[in-house]
């Protein structure tokens, strides 16, 4: 499997409109992409021994590690171009702090981005990154 990737719900607008953003700023591309109801990532949650229940997060699975909530979504920015690459810093938040607005933008995500009926479909651009 490929080293970098990031599992999302795939009917959460919000989670559609971070990964075509960072699908965009990551023109090396090192990242992969799965939404956690797909088969590829229903594999990886087995695979790394991550609970199935109460999925409510990104998971960034790199080299080896899982990293979840604002870890992940900061892990992300270290491999996205330019001066994005400056979000992996805010890692130096608390993570209890961290993790505390992250959880309410994820508690909220569907009511404030909406709720999509199917699963992102990739661009043409981006296809050959989603597993």
């Amino acid at each position: 499997m490929h080293d970098k990737i990031i599992l999302f719900d795939g009917v959460c607008k919000f989670c559609h409109f971070w990964v075509k953003f960072a699908g965009k700023r990551d023109r090396k591309k090192v990242l992969r992409f799965a939404s956690l109801q797909s088969d590829t990532g229903h594999i990886l949650l087995k695979q790394y021994n991550i609970p199935t229940d109460k999925l409510s997060t990104v998971i960034f699975l790199d080299d080896g590690k899982v990293y979840t909530q604002s870890s992940a979504a900061f892990r992300i920015c270290k491999y996205l171009d330019g001066a994005w690459k400056a979000g992996y810093a805010l890692n130096i938040i608390p993570k209890p702090l961290r993790d505390a607005v992250y959880d309410l933008i994820g508690r909220n995500r569907f009511a404030w981005f909406g709720k999509s009926e199917t699963c992102l479909l990739p661009t043409t651009e981006m296809q050959d990154r989603f597993l």
